[in-house]
This record gives structure tokens, C-alpha cells and sequence, in this order.
């Protein structure tokens, strides 16, 4: 696992193919928060990403393992679960 205590407030958050993902909040527990404006449709409150998903922290930058479009579908609501759509379909979900 990547040294997290050099993640700080406003570092881009970035794809394994160097795609902008997001931007760090702050880091809590085992997830990083993303500030609002980075919650795509959902930016009335904050998405998370597992620490578990950072290859590493360089150059001002959390580089992730998975891809932008993979790491996307992995992002988490505040209790953990997926994040739901309009139509409480789950990311990558069809319906």
C-alpha cells in the first residue's frame, strides 16, 4: 500500500492512464473524501475512494491503480454503499 501521510487537501486524484478522477478533501479512516464539486451529478454531498486503490503519492498527485473509468465505478456514498443514480441504479448498472 502507498504512504498516505503525504496526502493533503486539494491533491488530484488521478487514473492509473493519468485521467483526472478528483480532488482531495481529506483523507478519513481507510477512504479518501472528494470535495462536492468532484460528485459529478451528486454535488450536494461527498464521494469516497478506498485507500486501497492508491498505487501512489507523487509530484502533487494520488496516482490510483485502476484506470479513471474503472476507478469511477468504484466510488462510495459516506456510509459505504455504491453511489445510486436518479433511478437507484448503482454505478454501471442498467436498467
Amino acid at each position: 500500500m502507498a504512504d498516505l501521510t503525504s496526502v493533503v487537501e486539494h491533491m488530484e486524484i488521478i487514473g492509473a492512464d493519468g485521467v483526472h478522477i478528483g480532488t482531495v478533501d481529506r483523507v478519513e479512516g481507510d477512504r479518501i473524501k472528494m470535495i462536492k464539486a468532484d460528485s459529478g451529478s451528486h454535488d450536494d454531498h461527498h464521494h469516497f475512494i478506498s485507500t486501497g486503490l492508491v498505487a501512489v503519492v507523487e509530484n502533487g498527485q494520488v496516482r490510483l491503480s485502476a484506470n479513471a473509468d474503472a476507478a469511477v465505478l468504484l466510488e462510495e456514498e459516506q456510509d459505504g454503499g455504491a453511489i445510486m443514480d436518479e433511478d437507484g441504479l448503482a454505478n454501471g448498472e442498467t436498467g
